[in-house]
């Protein structure tokens, strides 16, 4: 007897957002160089980059505002360049920078959008409601608009990105110019569009934060990827050795003395209670066999711990290395 055929497997989703080859040329600059990556759907990812490294360039490709000179840029398994009015109705753009009307008050501003986007009647008004609500925007809805302030402003200019309702969002530098307060109120949006399952590419200078709310960080440079993986993997890029911080009970000296009978290790400097030690392999299992070490040869160890690069040492140190390879402009 032959066994039931097997059901069919279910096909892999497709990335929210693929870029495979982007160039774009300006003259004889090449902004975009041949970049490709991908960001699965659900994802926030963070885009850094010096400037003028191609970021801006990409984000208006896949928001369909700028015309590669040749590769592939796609939103959910759609081209950008083939269906740009398709990839708009699931794509919320947020510029760097947003134009505002002298006698336009909030709520006319988001209105005029949503019946842009062909929103009607009981529709229209519950869409703008809700995105006001949601941006908090709702006790300033008769505000001029050029009368905002730069977090408010900010805010804006997301409800606009969000009218549509789309599964995608871009956001070109949406920090920028932002008070402390106002950053840590735009990243719990951020945070919230995330937990409801959308996409997010997001290009930031502030890359603590990016850090913070990204699941990927994608890192370019002269129009072109150096480095895709978490903020983790990317403090640690290009570092085979590990700086590690270890307190000991008793005289801190004896440190000095194991270090220099151990291979593979290096003694740095002295702290209060202990020292700073190199180590050849700063893999977590060469870290782990370090302090079993420590531990078997009789010191008492109260703290260890690896010191990390923060998000910009690891940019200027990666931008420098390709500078002096010669991967920069």
């Amino acid at each position: 007897m032959n066994p039931p055929p097997l059901p069919p497997l279910d096909p892999p989703p497709v990335p929210a957002i693929r870029v495979e080859g982007l160039c774009r040329q300006f003259g004889k600059i090449r902004a975009v160089d041949g970049l490709s990556f991908s960001i699965a759907q659900g994802e926030v990812a963070g885009f850094i980059g010096a400037n003028g490294a191609g970021k801006t360039t990409t984000m208006r490709i896949l928001a369909t505002l700028e015309y590669p000179t040749s590769g592939v840029a796609q939103i959910m398994g759609t081209n950008v360049m083939d269906y740009p009015a398709r990839v708009r109705e699931m794509l919320g753009w947020m510029p760097d920078n947003f134009g505002t009307y002298d006698n336009m008050t909030v709520i006319e501003y988001l209105d005029f959008f949503a019946r842009a986007l062909g929103y009607r009647g009981k529709e229209r008004r519950e869409r703008v409601d809700e995105v006001m609500e949601f941006t908090e925007l709702n006790k300033l809805h008769d505000r001029l608009i050029n009368k905002l302030s730069k977090g408010m402003g900010q805010r804006l200019c997301l409800g606009r990105a969000l009218i549509h309702d789309p599964q995608v969002l871009i956001l070109d530098e949406p920090a920028a110019g932002l008070d402390p307060k106002a950053r840590v109120e735009l990243r719990h949006l951020i945070r919230i569009l995330a937990q409801e399952g959308k996409t997010i590419l997001i290009s930031s200078h502030i890359l603590s934060e990016l850090g913070e709310m990204c699941d990927t960080l994608i890192f370019i440079n002269a129009g072109k990827v150096v480095h895709q993986g978490t903020a983790e993997s990317m403090k640690r890029h290009g570092l085979e050795t590990a700086v590690v911080q270890v307190g000991i009970l008793g005289d801190p000296a004896r440190l000095e003395q194991w270090a220099l009978m151990s291979p593979q290790v290096k003694y740095l400097q002295a702290t209060k209670d202990g020292a700073k030690l190199e180590v050849a392999d700063g893999s977590p299992q060469a870290l782990a066999a370090l302090l079993r070490r420590l531990i078997g040869d009789g010191i008492e160890v109260v703290d260890f711990r690896r010191e990390e690069r923060n998000l910009e040492d690891a940019f200027i140190e990666m931008v420098g290395k390709l500078d002096r390879e010669g991967g920069g402009r």
